[in-house]
């Protein structure tokens, strides 16, 4: 209780020093900060009130008059309070810093050849309409496709309310199962496509030094059709530290030196939360939204209608909907893991 009491303290102080007016190069940590606490303390005032409801049930019982009131009431508060208790247990868990940024996406096909790009590009349109369904922008900065209409190579910017915090669980290997177009025979063939799905770096936190990046324009072309002009715009980033390249082709050649270097810091960005990652739980290889690449995080089975996620056993037999965008049921029960598995870890 004294915890919660002194986080309810912080949001009443943030609360004043944003009503006086704070200083402009502190209102954006201040904003950020009282926007993490504002659910934290809703939960507290609610699970506060339900304890001091049972607390004056409880005295009542003690007035002949008041008695059979109270008899009624405690029952009710008493179910209550552990589902308050539990919810807020959740609002405190630690915050991912970087769920409430926009998110870098990068889809590649894996094994399987035309069908893997194949699969790449139905990925990239159940993502594209998951975005719309949440009201989410979803710009690709650059594509390359395959001479079948698959995708070689995919990045795209996704903006919008909370993109990261539902978004980084998908980062993994996406296995599919089905019969290619392309094949006469019928068989079912395996192929697999990655997803990396990065949170954007503000540039304040990734300086990049001139010096460690060499910047190539080149003329943009692609086999199938690829997602630009055929000027001289397309800017290729290679940041000579890590060995990272990063493109894009937009018709504006400013606007493609941006937009790589955007990609660019957040794939930095990403390397070193990993790196500290690891540093403080090398132990925890299991823990869902570790957005480690090489694991095979999920099978789409089309015989079947069958999409299984494997880092928490759940099967769905709704891909037709899943493709369509519907992810909403999936991610959901990601963070619900999540969150049961940090809490079991706090209590541990």
């Amino acid at each position: 209780m004294d915890k919660l009491a002194q986080i309810t303290r912080r949001f009443e102080f943030l609360e004043a020093k944003l009503s006086a007016g704070a200083p402009p190069a502190e209102i954006a940590a201040l904003s950020r900060e009282y926007g993490d606490l504002k659910p934290v303390v809703t939960e507290i005032a609610a699970y506060t009130r339900a304890l001091d409801d049972l607390a004056e049930a409880e005295a009542m019982l003690s007035d002949p008059e008041m008695r059979a009131l109270a008899e009624d009431e405690i029952p009710a508060l008493k179910a209550r309070i552990p589902e308050m208790e539990q919810a807020l247990r959740i609002a405190l868990l630690p915050k991912d810093a970087a769920d409430a940024r926009p998110a870098i996406l990068e889809i590649r096909p894996g094994t399987g050849g035309d069908e893997a790009a194949l699969f790449a590009a139905d990925l990239l349109r159940m993502y594209q309409r998951y975005a719309e369904s949440q009201g989410w922008t979803f710009q690709i900065i650059d594509l390359v496709e395959s001479d079948l209409g698959g995708i070689r190579e995919l990045t795209a910017l996704v903006q919008g309310e909370g993109v990261f915090a539902r978004l980084k669980y998908e980062s993994g290997v996406h296995r599919v199962q089905r019969v290619p177009e392309t094949e006469a025979g019928g068989r079912i063939h395996t192929s697999a496509a990655t997803v990396a799905v990065l949170p954007e770096a503000e540039e304040v936190e990734i300086d990049i030094p001139a010096t460690d990046i060499r910047i190539d324009t080149m003329r943009a072309s692609g086999a199938g059709g690829q997602h630009v002009n055929t000027t001289d715009s397309a800017v290729r980033i290679t940041h000579l530290p890590t060995g990272i390249v990063v493109t894009s082709s937009e018709k504006s050649q400013h606007q493609n030196r941006a937009i790589a270097m955007q990609v660019l810091r957040a794939r930095l960005y990403e390397a070193e939360r990993e790196r500290t990652d690891a540093a403080r739980a090398a132990d925890r290889k299991a823990q869902v939204g570790s957005g480690d690449r090489s694991e095979r995080i999920r099978t789409y089975n089309f015989p079947q209608g069958r999409m299984t996620d494997h880092r928490i056993n759940l099967t769905l037999y709704s891909l037709t909907q899943i493709m369509a965008g519907d992810l909403t049921g999936i991610i959901d029960a990601l963070i619900s893991h999540d969150q049961a598995a940090k809490l079991a870890e706090m209590e541990a």
